[in-house]
């Protein structure tokens, strides 16, 4: 991957600036601690890595055959790229850092990282997830590792944090790991064949707003006025001083700053739970979500892929939670490189938290392999809405992803509605015909607009040959998307 002038320079205003943050000397070479035994490093990527050490101090980067210096600056902050990019290694490569001490990492793999972040359904546990006593005893998969955030906030942009270190994956381990990250990681592993490490960067109940970079919000006219024009403002702390982890830059100061801009893939999102209600405004922090982490990784492709929230028993407006989902759908149709696993079939209406993490794991995987690992051959989204026509009273749909579109259960299809002119919803039925979906209703002469799955507690029967559920939405006659 190329970087810009700007881009290098940036890289070393920030290394020099993360100094601050440490002891003002510092004795011996240390790395952040992203890096350690047996992590798995990103290939075919020109990786950064940096630390501190002693002002001036002289020091040797040696990786799989490669060995590059630099020096420490005042502040005893230092940073280099390796000149070439890694090759997947499923045997250790040798890592050693050398200045006044040596640090040899022991047991690292090259292969590839996915940030895995979110709120509490992607922090939700392999112990906590279905059979999960059968998963943990097979979890026998060394070639997975797993290192864990822990939940930080904070009113600076944290250089370092606290962790575990990154565990090898097995069934004395296994039980603690993001349990979408882990089947997401199992089926590409399988797949592909390369390791595969997992950054778990998740925090339970967290809205959108506080893993958002300053940059993103700046990226998003609509959200400039609230966050983006008073960076003085946030973090936000509580009465007694604490950082309210919840405010905007809270999260991504204390936990993605901390492992930024250690070599990734790209990042998996499950969130949106706490930020039910706001509809379309979802999207726009959506927007400013992922346009700040490709900042921030100096990768305006970095792939980007998330769940659609299951429905659910909320309660209130049954249909608020559906306004998250069609910006969610908004998301996947209007920016590039993103992909959206459907999960209106993974529920348990009453449990915030469906069990079966071991489907949504893979269908996030399926958009990974066919989009960054070549796999053409595999269905890897549910039915998206693309079109809308009236013909003879009745609406006529177009969908992409919708080879072998069908009834899940060989029944009606179910959770179709049309809209009149004066206002006024009816329940619609609805065929597939020639890989259309046909829908009519008595109450409605003239359709206005149709929607899907417009309730928290709609589970269509909508699928492709595939088997994968078509997203809930709502369009006006005539929408394309």
């Amino acid at each position: 991957m190329a970087y810009s002038i700007s881009y290098l320079r940036r890289f070393v205003f920030v290394a020099g600036a993360f100094a601050l943050g440490q002891a003002a000397v510092q004795a011996e070479v240390k790395l952040p601690s992203v890096f350690g035994d047996h992590m798995v490093l990103q290939q075919g990527q020109r990786l950064p890595v940096w630390g501190w050490a002693e002002p001036g101090e002289s020091v040797t980067v040696s990786i799989a055959g490669q060995s590059h210096t630099t020096e420490a600056d005042k502040n005893g902050a230092w940073n280099l790229r390796l000149k070439k990019s890694l090759k997947a290694s499923k045997s250790p490569v040798a890592f050693t850092v050398k200045g006044s001490n040596t640090i040899d990492f022991k047991d690292v793999l090259v292969g590839e990282v996915w940030l895995c972040s979110g709120q509490s359904n992607m922090e939700w546990s392999v112990r906590s997830s279905d059979n999960a006593d059968k998963e943990i005893a097979n979890a026998k998969h060394p070639l997975i590792r797993h290192i864990k955030i822990p939940h930080r906030p904070s009113d600076k942009e944290e250089r370092d944090v606290t962790t575990d270190g990154w565990l090898v994956c097995s069934p004395k381990t296994v039980g603690n790991f993001t349990a979408v990250g882990y089947f997401f990681a199992r089926h590409l592993q399988g797949e592909i064949g390369v390791p595969i490490g997992l950054l778990g960067c998740n925090w339970g109940g967290t809205r959108i707003e506080p893993w958002t970079t300053p940059s993103g919000f700046k990226s998003v006219p609509e959200l400039k006025k609230d966050y983006a024009d008073k960076p003085d403002t946030f973090p936000q702390k509580r009465d007694n001083g604490s950082i309210n982890h919840q405010s905007p830059l809270a999260l991504h100061n204390g936990m993605i700053s901390p492992i930024n801009p250690y070599g990734i893939r790209g990042a998996l999102w499950y969130q949106g739970e706490s930020n039910n209600g706001e509809g379309m405004l979802y999207f726009s922090k959506m927007r400013a979500l992922i346009s700040g982490w490709r900042s921030v990784w100096h990768n305006a492709d970095m792939p980007f892929y998330f769940v659609q929230l299951a429905p659910y028993r909320y309660g209130g407006d049954p249909t608020r939670l559906a306004g998250i989902w069609q910006a969610q759908l908004t998301t996947v149709q209007k920016i590039h490189n993103t992909g959206m696993a459907v999960t209106t079939d993974i529920t348990t209406l009453g449990n915030i938290h469906p069990p079966n993490k071991q489907d949504v794991g893979k269908r996030l995987a399926l958009w990974a392999l066919a989009k960054d690992y070549g796999k053409k051959d595999i269905v890897y989204s549910g039915p998206l809405f693309k079109s809308m026509k009236v013909e003879g009273g009745r609406a006529i749909l177009d969908f992409d992803h919708a080879e072998g579109i069908k009834s899940r259960d060989n029944k009606p299809l179910t959770h179709f509605e049309l809209l009149t002119a004066d206002g006024k919803w009816f329940p619609a039925g609805a065929y597939v015909h020639e890989g259309k979906v046909i829908i009519s209703s008595k109450a409605v002469r003239n359709p206005i607009s149709v929607r899907f799955g417009w309730d928290q507690l709609a589970t269509p029967n909508l699928v492709n040959g595939a088997g994968l559920p078509a997203s809930p939405f709502t369009a006006k006659v005539g929408k394309k998307l």
